[in-house]
């Protein structure tokens, strides 16, 4: 699934690390997720939405459009 994780964390200048820890995941898990090797849960994309206060559609796009 594409996302725009990596340019809203480069917007805040937060790492995958402080991402992570926000999250209470793995730095590893926030690095396949940029990479689009791994869709989050829907919990998580939740809680990713909350950190950015993004709409998730801001955030993820499934590419059905």
């Amino acid at each position: 699934m594409k996302n725009r994780l990596k340019a809203l964390r480069a917007e805040r200048n937060w790492s995958q690390v402080d991402l992570a820890e926000r999250l209470k995941v793995s730095r590893q898990t926030i690095n396949a997720i940029e990479n689009e090797r791994y869709d989050p849960s829907l919990p998580l994309a939740f809680q990713i939405a909350r950190a950015f206060e993004l709409p998730i559609e801001s955030i993820f796009d499934d590419g059905l459009d």
